[in-house]
């Protein structure tokens, strides 16, 4: 895996992707996103398709599956995460709850790279869901 970061100006930086996509990444966040902020994305995405994946392979009807991430950081440099939340929405038709709860188990658990990186350099990270049904 590799990706290339171009300095543009000030603190304006693009990232290209192994894959061939573009990340504009901004300090000062007027073309991009601060790096951290992308850490927490990756992480989020990480995550979310591991839980989606799951809850498909066990044949539940999901239609949304948001995560919701939030972070602490140190006050010292380096401004570290030290805790991260994240918060599933999970809706759709007759989901199970147990279901819902078995995959974030398994993503924060045994398949999220990112999560279970991030945890064995210290930062705390705590999981919760919620499951919203439709008709």
């Amino acid at each position: 895996m590799k990706t290339s970061i171009a300095w543009q100006e000030d603190k304006h930086f693009t990232a290209e992707t192994g894959s061939g996509f573009k990340v504009e990444i901004d300090g000062n966040q007027t073309v991009g996103s601060r790096p951290m902020e992308l850490i927490l994305a990756g992480l989020g995405g990480c995550t979310s398709y591991d839980v989606v994946n799951i809850l498909q392979k066990a044949r539940q009807d999901v239609v949304s599956c948001v995560a919701h991430v939030d972070a602490d950081r140190a006050d010292t440099i380096p401004s570290v995460f030290t805790e991260i939340r994240i918060h599933f929405v999970v809706t759709g038709r007759k989901i199970k709850e147990s279901h819902v709860a078995r995959a974030v188990k398994l993503s924060a658990e045994e398949y999220c790279s990112a999560s279970l990186m991030l945890e064995r350099g210290g930062v705390n990270i705590v999981h919760s869901y919620e499951v919203i049904e439709v008709e």
